[in-house]
């Protein structure tokens, strides 16, 4: 059926522009320290989408660079922790969840002008 082709392209998209936030979220509630692998089947089990280790680990990284992860070793496994600054930002995104959320809405709401 067309309309959940689109719906299951709409999920995947929205999902991909906010795989970073949810990496922060993902290691905001581990205990330890995850593997980059741990992230792709959290996101496939819990998301019911799969991508692969070259985009996963480009977000891992560019996330480190940017302060808000920080990588270790687990035996030979290299896993990814949040730093200080991580954890504000995702405690702020988590707190201003309704504000984003209704900027979401507003967008999905907005009337394009015909061409």
């Amino acid at each position: 059926m067309l309309a959940d082709e689109i719906l299951r392209e709409m999920h995947r998209r929205v999902v991909k522009s906010f795989l970073d936030i949810i990496i922060l979220e993902k290691l905001n509630d581990e205990i330890a320290p995850v593997g980059a692998y741990d992230v792709i089947n959290f996101i496939h089990r819990e998301l019911g989408v799969a991508y692969g280790p070259d985009l996963i680990c480009a977000l891992l990284y560019s996330c480190e660079k940017d302060g808000l992860i920080k990588s270790g070793y687990n035996g030979e496994t290299k896993v990814y922790s949040l730093t200080d600054e991580g954890k504000d930002k995702i405690k702020i995104i988590m707190q201003e969840k309704p504000r984003i959320l209704n900027l979401i809405f507003e967008f999905l709401l907005i009337e394009l002008p015909s061409f």
